[in-house]
């Protein structure tokens, strides 16, 4: 295995048991505290699409369904490019899953009490988590030289991400109104500075 493919690997155990420990509470969210949770596609779709590319990255790890060792080589400055990509976005991933304490879920939910995060990266972009896992992914996908990794992040979990946050859009302004309206303005979508 190439040392690329190693640091992948750990920094992909390491990171993921971090989120998972930084996610407890959303995973152990009561019905009881949830105000607001749509029934659409968007809650199940767009985390197995991600479930997929995970899959396809710890294929790729061990050299399926990625191009040739020979192509791998003569790419080695993208693939180390990539491999930064990856690293920096799955921390900061990590980092803005944990900011949300106790209000992260792996659904769109508003629950009782639910405060607006406003600080940190939400200061700057209403989705750093999206952002920073389609970063992620398309990182990993260079580094790992995947062929099915990047057409799939960019075809489908851009688009499914680009909508579950517009959802998440949609009830946050319904739910704190002018609030968020004010932080609208102020952040950018996906992008800093684009709305």
């Amino acid at each position: 295995m190439d040392p690329i493919n190693i640091l992948v690997a750990i920094n992909l155990f390491v990171s993921m048991s971090a989120n998972i420990s930084g996610a407890k509470k959303g995973m152990k969210s009561k019905l009881s505290n949830v105000v607001k949770k749509p029934k659409t596609y968007l809650q199940k779709v767009p985390p197995n699409i991600y479930a997929i590319v995970l899959l396809l990255t710890i294929a790729a790890i061990f050299n399926f369904g990625v191009f040739s060792e020979e192509t791998k080589n003569q790419y080695m400055s993208l693939r180390i490019i990539g491999v930064v990509i990856f690293i920096a976005f799955s921390w900061l991933q990590v980092v803005t899953y944990k900011s949300l304490g106790e209000y992260y879920s792996q659904d769109i939910i508003i629950f009782k009490g639910h405060q607006l995060r406003t600080t940190g990266y939400y200061k700057i972009v209403r989705h750093p988590q999206y952002l920073s896992q389609i970063l992620s992914d398309l990182g990993v996908g260079l580094a790992l030289m995947g062929y099915i990794i990047i057409p799939l992040v960019l075809l489908v979990e851009v688009p499914l991400f680009i909508l579950r946050a517009k959802l998440e859009d949609d009830i946050l302004a319904a739910h704190f109104k002018e609030k968020f309206d004010v932080y609208k303005k102020n952040t950018g979508f996906l992008i800093p500075f684009i709305g």
